[in-house]
């Protein structure tokens, strides 16, 4: 077996906790229009807090972000091409943000997830958490007929092209107090160019794709968040019962959340 062939496995039944109840109620929170950053990042902080205390049930908000670059807690200087100075006068702002990992491009056509979860009811631990984050991505690809793939070290999804091998999702995540922070982003039908100016994730030569991309032909992110939604909750066996959109309101977001349930 190939270290890539070993890197494309499914997620285990270690991975998930087997003490876990089939299903548990989960809110599905989905925005029509683009969310700035530090608004999502407002309502991330907000939800995490409700979570902890048990006032709010695990979370899941879907959203496209206004164009952004967030760097992780493993961004260094020399993954901002071509200067960290330029960044100054870049038309793109860039945020810096307390997940893991390093930086990479949010923006309109890619599907952003934050899953504000109590991670001790899902998996083991980080590593666990992760894998079923990317379990998820892969099943929602394969909705497009996209093979998707992990690759050891390198938290996230790949699959190839007619490019070769290139990265379609990116993973970030933050383990606070036993609650989960920040997410992950897919690639559906958004500008890959605003990546040319970073290195992707911190890895060498990454190169950067999409569903679009792939399929030759435009994808409505609504649709493929609606999928990603179902799987996750078969994934993380939730089931979306429960509808929230005040919280939004609350914040100050101008985009109109849409909160949805879905059938098991």
């Amino acid at each position: 077996m190939t270290a890539l062939e070993a890197g494309m496995g499914h997620a285990s039944p270690a991975a998930v906790r087997s003490d876990s109840p089939l299903l548990r109620s989960g809110v599905l929170i989905m925005f029509r229009e683009p969310v700035t950053y530090s608004a999502a990042w407002t309502l991330q902080q907000q939800f995490h807090a409700e979570r902890l205390s048990g006032s709010r049930t695990d979370t899941l908000m879907l959203l496209e972000h206004l164009p952004v670059y967030t760097a992780g807690r493993g961004t260094r200087a020399d993954h901002l091409k071509p200067s960290a100075a330029s960044w100054e006068e870049a038309a793109i702002p860039i945020e810096t943000v307390n997940r893991g990992g390093s930086v990479t491009y949010h923006g309109p056509g890619q599907l952003v997830a934050y899953p504000i979860l109590e991670l001790s009811q899902h998996a083991s631990g980080a590593k666990a958490y992760v894998h079923l984050l990317e379990e998820v991505i892969i099943r929602t690809l394969l909705s497009w007929d996209i093979q998707g793939y992990r690759v050891a070290k390198t938290p996230g999804v790949w699959t190839r092209d007619r490019g070769g091998e290139a990265k379609i999702a990116s993973i970030g995540t933050r383990i606070d107090q036993g609650i989960t922070l920040h997410g992950f982003s897919l690639n559906v039908m958004n500008d890959l160019g605003p990546f040319s100016r970073i290195v992707p994730c911190g890895i060498d030569g990454c190169r950067m794709t999409s569903v679009a991309e792939i399929r030759q032909s435009p994808i409505p992110v609504q649709l493929v968040a609606e999928h990603l939604a179902n799987d996750f909750s078969a994934i993380f066996r939730l089931e979306w019962t429960s509808r929230l959109s005040d919280g939004a309101t609350a914040t100050g977001i101008d985009a109109h959340p849409v909160a949805i349930t879905m059938a098991q």
